[in-house]
């Protein structure tokens, strides 16, 4: 018998997915049924990014976790089947039943117990025609192998096999065979050859859902106009860089005329508050006249932007959703930063001292957009103001 964990707790589960269709964040989806981003992330995995059937629609066919739970409650009180299937709204043959396939051997009753036997009882699962159809499945893989997407094979495979209902499948199928592990008909590592390269699949949110957690934020469609042709320093674009398992960051600052870079050591992590000092101290170090605005991404870190923008007295913009061009030069100084910290490191281990060691370094580099002079001979004049 497997053992109880929330995941079979149709009532959690699927209210975490209907927020992460919704367009939540994990860490909201995780927090609307009482748990954590970790769970969360841990549900997601295990489902390959695919919504789970078990638990949806069943319109209280099926007792609930929660019901089980009144029984265990009532039963341990010594109240009747026929009394607890009246607080429940149930038949008492209901009760009886759940009683009798679902107690413990010494005839006591706990909800985790139950839950989980019927949990494993409900399972069931009808085989894939993939696991079942062995020349189907080879030919699949082979078509993925290939890089065919699974429409496209759907439709090779009508082309090829008109007259053979046995060589049809369809899209759907061959998705939830490649990610959802205990479907186990196609190899896990054929997901490289699908167009996205996912090893989990994400859930299709719907339009204009997608909550945005940062107050008040201003678009860069209002910076103004003289940060766009670069004629004048001290437009800043900024971002993060992170580190193994996305566990630790740098925030890195390059400014658009120059190229001129300042790095933000983060050795505690990257939530807002700590960005938000980190940040600001930084930004505090650039003299007056070249602090006119700063432009980020829409990352949570910059939660606390208009602290920043007080503090440090600047005007902080915002980029459009997944539109890393409107940071282009942070971007080009964010890849020239993998050559000193490379992607899957660990990034605690660098002191103040070595980024700003690293950040001298890349100023000290000719650029031949400023026609091979060096960002610290560009800028160098204005930062003794």
């Amino acid at each position: 018998m497997a053992q109880f964990s929330n995941r079979m707790v149709g009532e959690l589960v699927q209210t975490f997915w209907t927020a992460i269709q919704r367009g939540e964040f994990i860490s909201d989806a995780a927090a609307e049924v009482g748990t954590y981003r970790v769970v969360g992330g841990r549900w997601l995995k295990v489902a390959g990014g695919v919504r789970p059937r078990r638990g949806r629609n069943l319109k209280g066919r099926c007792l609930s976790f929660y019901e089980r739970e009144e029984i265990a409650l009532a039963r341990a009180g010594g109240e009747s089947m026929r009394s607890i299937a009246r607080r429940l709204g149930r038949n008492p043959s209901t009760i009886s039943r759940e009683l009798s396939r679902n107690s413990e051997r010494t005839g006591g009753y706990r909800a985790t117990t139950a839950h989980a036997r019927a949990y494993g009882r409900a399972s069931r699962p009808k085989p894939s025609k993939l696991v079942c159809n062995l020349e189907l499945r080879r030919q699949v893989e082979e078509d993925l192998a290939r890089r065919y997407s699974p429409e496209q094979i759907v439709g090779r495979l009508r082309r090829q096999f008109p007259d053979d209902p046995e060589m049809r499948v369809s899209p759907e199928t061959i998705y939830q065979s490649l990610y959802v592990q205990s479907r186990g008909a196609l190899r896990r590592d054929l997901t490289k050859c699908l167009r996205t390269g996912r090893a989990l699949r994400r859930p299709r949110r719907q339009p204009h859902t997608r909550k945005n957690r940062i107050p008040g934020m201003i678009n860069i469609s209002e910076r103004p106009a003289e940060a766009d042709d670069r004629a004048v320093p001290g437009h800043w674009e900024g971002g993060l860089i992170l580190g193994k398992n996305n566990l630790s960051a740098i925030g890195t600052l390059a400014e658009r005329t120059t190229g001129y870079t300042m790095l933000v050591h983060l050795p505690d992590g990257y939530k807002a508050e700590q960005v938000r000092d980190a940040l600001t101290q930084k930004i505090q170090t650039i003299p007056d006249i070249l602090r006119a605005s700063l432009t980020w991404d829409q990352g949570i870190e910059m939660s606390n932007w208009q602290q920043i923008s007080v503090a440090a007295d600047i005007d902080i913009y915002f980029c459009d959703p997944h539109s890393p061009w409107q940071r282009a030069t942070n971007e080009n100084t964010n890849g020239l930063l993998r050559q000193y910290f490379p992607k899957g490191t660990d990034l605690t281990v660098h002191s103040e001292i070595d980024l700003d060691w690293v950040a001298t370094e890349l100023n000290d580099r000719p650029r031949k957009r400023l026609g091979f002079a060096k960002p610290i001979e560009e800028i160098g004049p204005l930062l003794l103001r």
